[in-house]
């Protein structure tokens, strides 16, 4: 817990456009890692788009990250594709194909939830599809956080 917001550079392929450091800033940041392969991930995105839909609102940034577990997962086009009719992210997507960002956040799992508050700082990881509740309670929790400068007044 309370390490850093990893950087997110270095992937080649962006859908719905690619976050930039300083858009980020002062927001917290749900970073979750998913596979087109994956029906765990493929039963959670209706509850992630609610989430997304709900907290967006209240200044939290959603990032996906197609993690490949396989060759046949390499597909750029297929990727894209799920991703937005299967698993309708409007929010930016990392095709991860070299695992640059999968090896920076060491996330060994999909589905895998990373919550950055803030000052992007980790304060809740969690992974598979059980416990939507405590993941619920993590983001609600962050986004409630005083920012670093409303501390500091």
């Amino acid at each position: 817990m309370r390490t850093p917001l990893p950087s997110l550079e270095g992937v080649a392929e962006w859908i719905n456009g690619k976050p930039k450091a300083e858009e980020l800033r002062g927001f917290s940041v749900l970073v979750h890692f998913w596979s087109i392969t994956c029906h765990l991930c493929h039963n959670a995105a209706e509850q992630l788009k609610i989430w997304r839909e709900r907290f967006e609102k209240e200044g939290m940034i959603f990032i996906a990250i197609h993690q490949p577990r396989s060759e046949a997962e390499l597909d750029i086009e297929a990727v894209r594709k799920d991703a937005r009719e299967q698993m309708l992210f409007t929010q930016p997507c990392a095709i991860d194909n070299e695992h640059t960002i999968v090896d920076r956040f060491q996330n060994d799992f999909v589905p895998s939830y990373y919550v950055f508050n803030r000052a992007h700082e980790l304060r809740h990881f969690q992974a598979g599809d059980k416990g939507h509740d405590r993941l619920e309670a993590a983001i609600a929790r962050v986004i409630s956080e005083p920012a670093e400068d409303e501390v500091l007044q």
